[in-house]
């Protein structure tokens, strides 16, 4: 018995320390032991500079997804330094070089040594310096996801019927664009007088089951309503493409690119590559994808998949005249991972972060 107690005991440390081990990525073969942050660098590439998995950069950093949401500011001139004793990176001294001023005037005491004026204090300005919060670091490239926060992506297929929509325009124009003006039906003044113009695009189909899950919504460009009534003067205020009769109008989005904390999944999830934005077949690196799963499934923004591409299919011939050939289905094979960033009720939107192929329409992306 004492045999056996000794043995859990001996046991029960190294499983704590696999497990320390599991959710710390190794280090890079070519890591540098510093790093000084510059403008346009994001936590994702920093991490990536150090680790093999920079998505787990919120265990690297020592940070608490539970307890903390939202990383630690991170500004360009800070040095990052990698401890190789425990795995983690530190940030070391700033450059104040060109600081940024946003805070009050704090003054400093400056004592006359003179024997005339020994009690004479003399107070002088000096700036209080801090970090402007516009100059940290993001956690992935905000400027390519912010134009999908604040538009329409996907329409439920039931609000299409309710949706507001331009009737018509002065002189019986047909095509409008920035600075016309048109009307529409359906506006109300309880929901704001800045709209965003939209056109149903293609269906989105779960190519699994079958299901309909939205349908594309693609962003034409900006209104203003100039006066409420059953048929609304709307300006437009800005335009991406032409704006025809019978399109829609929808608020504006309140999403906003916030600092993510990036983790994979708690529940094993498998879903499609449905769609590419742009109407491309194949996306590369910092390329919009669609998915066939949503929050129903459990996805949420944040999460973190690995893409994989199905195996081919190899045919080996038989070895004699009437021996049948051989078929075999190599594994599916791992090659990027997506960052997903705005999520639906059945579908979702994911960054490509990192990939070796290009992302194909049907390729898997799962729980890593």
């Amino acid at each position: 018995m004492r045999k056996i107690i000794s043995l859990i005991c001996f046991l029960v440390p190294i499983v704590a320390f696999a497990d320390q081990l599991q959710i710390r990525p190794d280090v890079r073969p070519d890591a540098p032991d510093r790093y000084v942050v510059v403008k346009g660098d994001t936590l994702w590439d920093i991490s990536g500079k150090f680790f093999k998995d920079p998505w787990k950069w919120p265990h690297i950093w020592g940070l608490n997804k539970d307890t903390i949401k939202d990383p630690h500011w991170i500004y360009p001139g800070d040095v990052v330094n990698l401890d190789r004793t425990n795995g983690t990176l530190r940030i070391g001294q700033a450059d104040t070089s060109q600081p940024s001023v946003t805070g009050g005037t704090a003054f400093t005491q400056d004592t006359d040594d003179s024997s005339d004026t020994r009690n004479i204090v003399r107070l002088s300005p000096k700036a209080h310096v801090v970090q402007s919060t516009h100059d940290a670091i993001p956690s992935i490239p905000a400027s390519v996801i912010g134009p999908f926060l604040s538009q329409p992506l996907v329409i439920e297929e039931g609000a299409l019927k309710d949706a507001p929509s331009l009737i018509g325009a002065r002189e019986g124009r047909v095509v409008l664009g920035k600075f016309d003006t048109g009307f529409a039906k359906g506006l109300t003044a309880d929901k704001g007088d800045k709209w965003q113009i939209y056109r149903p695009g293609k269906k989105f189909v779960d190519p699994e089951t079958g299901e309909m899950l939205g349908i594309e919504a693609v962003y034409l460009g900006d209104a203003e309503v100039k006066a409420f009534a059953e048929v609304s003067t709307v300006s437009i205020t800005h335009s991406v493409q032409e704006v025809y009769k019978g399109d829609l109008l929808v608020t504006p989005s309140i999403d906003t690119a916030g600092t993510y904390l990036p983790r994979a999944p708690e529940i094993n999830i498998s879903a499609r590559v449905i769609s590419v934005y742009g109407g491309v077949s194949q996306a590369g690196q910092n390329t919009p994808i669609v998915l066939n799963k949503g929050a129903r499934d459990g996805l949420e923004v944040g999460h973190v998949l690995a893409l994989y591409q199905k195996g081919e299919v190899l045919r080996e011939s038989g070895r004699f005249i009437f021996s049948r050939d051989k078929v075999y289905t190599l594994p599916d094979e791992r090659y990027g991972l997506v960052f997903v960033f705005r999520v639906f009720n059945k579908v979702s939107y994911a960054l490509v972060m990192q990939t070796k192929l290009p992302v194909q329409l049907l390729d898997r992306a799962q729980t890593p």
